[in-house]
């Protein structure tokens, strides 16, 4: 399975908890060690006009997070193109999932889910799309790009129990007919983390759930990272979802 990641993500642009020092080596020390990484790449501001105005981009350029928020939207735009043949996870930040057309807040900047999943539409790589955005918080920012597309089903599952929201996932997987399932990957809402709720283990459960429904359907899927901010549990979360994603189907 390939992992889209760049050291450049190493770099603590801004004093908010998704670009804390320390963040991202917690994820990257908890790799499993089959993973094959991939040098993650700038979108293109084509690709970013896509879901964004031109004023928000210039908006985000004067904060001089332009540099850092195009690589993270590029490495999305990537996992997206692998996952058409096989899972792919972009471990990214700034996160994206708070960020609509014209304006942001919640630590992000640029929608890297709603940049990716316009790409590949716009050069006919998908018909359809359901986003699972397992964030402990409603990725307002991606219903707001995104919502009002007919290719396009946006599910935030939220049940206040494990096995309540792990149906309601399963649910939403099995009732879906995209080709294209993109997970908005946020580990917040671990029972160690700001919500107080899932599981390790849960993450695995939901990649398999998800790369079983890609494969049910012919289609493809992909992760991006969004929140997570418990540094001592988050790499063993991301590994989870990925060791989940990576599992052969029966």
């Amino acid at each position: 399975m390939k992992v889209i990641f760049s050291d450049y993500f190493y770099h603590s642009y801004t004093s908010d908890p998704a670009a804390a020092p320390g963040r991202m080596e917690a994820i990257v020390d908890h790799l499993p060690s089959y993973v094959e990484m991939v040098d993650a790449e700038f979108a293109p501001e084509e690709q970013i006009l896509l879901a964004h105005s031109e004023i928000h981009v210039e908006n985000v350029r004067r904060k001089n997070l332009y540099d850092v928020a195009a690589l993270a939207a590029g490495g999305a735009v990537q996992a997206a193109r692998i996952g058409l043949c096989q899972p792919a996870f972009a471990i990214i930040r700034p996160p994206g999932h708070h960020a609509s057309m014209d304006n942001s807040w919640g630590f992000c900047y640029f929608n890297n889910m709603a940049i990716a999943l316009l790409t590949l539409k716009s050069e006919s790589l998908i018909n359809a799309a359901l986003i699972l955005d397992f964030d402990l918080h409603f990725g307002d920012g991606t219903v707001n790009i995104l919502g009002d597309s007919d290719w396009v089903q946006i599910s935030n599952p939220s049940k206040n129990s494990r096995q309540a929201y792990l149906q309601e996932v399963e649910q939403v997987l099995s009732g879906s007919t995209a080709d294209m399932i993109g997970i908005s990957a946020g580990f917040d809402n671990h029972m160690q983390d700001w919500g107080g709720m899932m599981e390790t283990r849960d993450y695995y459960i939901i990649g398999r759930m998800v790369k079983k429904a890609a494969h049910d359907r012919s289609g493809g899927c992909f992760a991006i990272l969004e929140g997570g901010y418990n540094h001592s549990v988050l790499g063993n979360n991301v590994a989870s979802l990925i060791n989940g994603m990576a599992e052969p189907v029966d």
